[in-house]
């Protein structure tokens, strides 16, 4: 009878496993495939079968979390008023300039109140330091300021300062990585501007993943999102990005937030991009430039001058090309080297889309006439700076053209225009403001599209409109 009493008492003993349930009970399991949810991880998703697609978040544990519950005694969901664009008074946005005037340009103007931005590059590539030179630029102009630090001590940020000439700035620093708490710091100080260093340092207590995990990422950045907006207080998050350049976290971390920028360029030159992916208050593709000095990032008045290698005669394999960057002509030198190959050509480009070269090779060699099937081919955008659009197509194919024979194009020359797999050379964008910009540094001589010819004569530049690829040939020959 002893042995069957304790047992029993040992049964009706209450398991310590309920209190761990209820514990997890705040978070759930998504799949990013179907949204269908698990109370736990697994690696394949339950609903749809996808592999590795389940990713942590807050479970909605109000009366809300079911459309359906509560029906039957509270009725549908009111309707709310709704109003004709026309009848909504349109304001301009009003926006606070750093002083930085390249920086400024990248935004849109300034930083706009409640602003959200997001500011992704390579490390060391000086992303802490642009935004420690721009609080301390705010904090002068008489905006309180903070600069929340993830990875650094508050005394590594000062040593920064102090080695960017800011010996006395007064830009208030949190060394904290807890959302909560930086939460309410924000809410204590009111600050102007909000510098979170980096996103992918900070944790939600509300999450057991640990930080810079896709769910941690992903609710502290609607956290900081929904306080923005709400208290008016603007936020710049720094990110860290993955091998292949991209931001590391979520996709919807750039859907969130207002404006999206890149930190380009290449770490062992002094020359840095920051180009706008994403803006809601200004244009997409607008770069700011920077040189990298001993007292931080310095803005670069004229930008055309470091894209373009200043060669005392013409060279073979050198066409200038002028890009457009946002709202900004920049003139790029292009650069091409063409030479014997063995069994295996290589076609190699740095800066520019190396599938386009390939298929430009093809309309070359079928349109033009010129060959390079058994010849290496290398092309490099001067400066670091990265060509994505079509416009390059033309000034690609006479670099190309030129260092094949062995001829230099003529002083002052430069070309612009997208090619077509039909030999066609179709026009650019905005070309009169890059034909203006180039005779403005000094070009004489210019290849363009016929579409892009201006209708008034552009004083001290000569304009050859061509149509098709054989014809802009035929001019640099003639030229030559």
């Amino acid at each position: 009878m002893a042995v069957v009493q304790v047992c029993a008492s040992v049964l009706t003993i209450p398991q310590p496993k309920k209190l761990t349930l209820m514990a997890k009970e705040k978070t759930l399991f998504t799949c990013t495939e179907c949204a269908g949810t698990s109370p736990k991880w697994l690696g394949k998703c339950p609903a749809c079968g996808a592999w590795n697609t389940l990713i942590e978040s807050i479970a909605d544990t109000g009366a809300g979390k079911n459309r359906y519950s509560g029906a039957q005694h509270q009725g549908l969901a009111q309707a709310q008023p709704v109003t004709p664009l026309s009848a909504i008074e349109a304001t301009d946005i009003a926006r606070t300039p750093s002083g930085m005037d390249e920086l400024d340009r990248v935004l849109g103007g300034g930083i706009v109140e409640g602003g959200v931005v997001l500011i992704g590059g390579d490390p060391g590539i000086g992303k802490s330091t642009l935004l420690l030179q721009a609080l301390d630029a705010y904090q002068r102009a008489g905006l309180p300021t903070l600069y929340v630090t993830g990875e650094e001590s508050g005394a590594q940020v000062a040593l920064r300062s102090r080695r960017l000439g800011l010996d006395h700035s007064q830009v208030n620093v949190l060394a904290e990585i807890q959302l909560e708490k930086i939460l309410a710091t924000i809410e204590a100080t009111q600050p102007a501007v909000a510098v979170i260093d980096s996103i992918q340092t900070v944790y939600s207590d509300q999450l057991t993943s640990a930080p810079g995990s896709v769910a941690q990422v992903r609710e502290c950045a609607a956290h900081l999102t929904r306080m923005a907006k709400a208290t008016g207080v603007a936020v710049v998050l720094v990110g860290h990005v993955t091998k292949e350049g991209a931001l590391a976290g979520p996709r919807v971390l750039e859907h969130m937030v207002d404006t999206v920028l890149y930190f380009e360029g290449d770490t062992h030159s002094s020359f840095r991009l920051v180009r706008a992916i994403k803006n809601r208050f200004g244009a997409v593709n607008e770069i700011g430039v920077f040189a990298m000095t001993e007292k931080g990032l310095k803005g670069v008045t004229n930008p055309s001058a470091i894209f373009l290698s200043q060669h005392s005669e013409p060279v073979p394999g050198s066409c200038v090309l002028v890009t457009l960057e946002g709202t900004r002509p920049l003139l790029v030198e292009i650069q091409a080297l063409v030479d014997s190959a063995g069994p295996s050509p290589r076609r190699l480009s740095v800066g520019l889309d190396r599938d386009r070269l390939a298929m430009l090779l093809a309309v070359l060699h079928r349109h033009a006439g010129v060959a390079s099937a058994d010849q290496d081919v290398f092309v490099n955008a001067v400066g670091g700076v990265r060509i994505s659009e079509p416009a390059a197509d033309l000034a690609v194919m006479l670099a190309i053209t030129s260092s094949l024979r062995g001829r230099p194009l003529p002083k002052g020359f430069l070309a612009f225009g997208e090619v077509g797999l039909a030999g066609e050379v179709r026009p650019a964008p905005r070309g009169q403001e890059r034909l203006k910009e180039a005779a403005k540094l000094g070009f004489s001589v210019a290849v363009v599209p016929k579409a892009n010819a201006p209708k008034k004569p552009i004083a001290g530049l000569t304009i050859h409109a061509v149509e098709r690829v054989d014809e802009a040939m035929e001019v640099v020959r003639s030229l030559g």
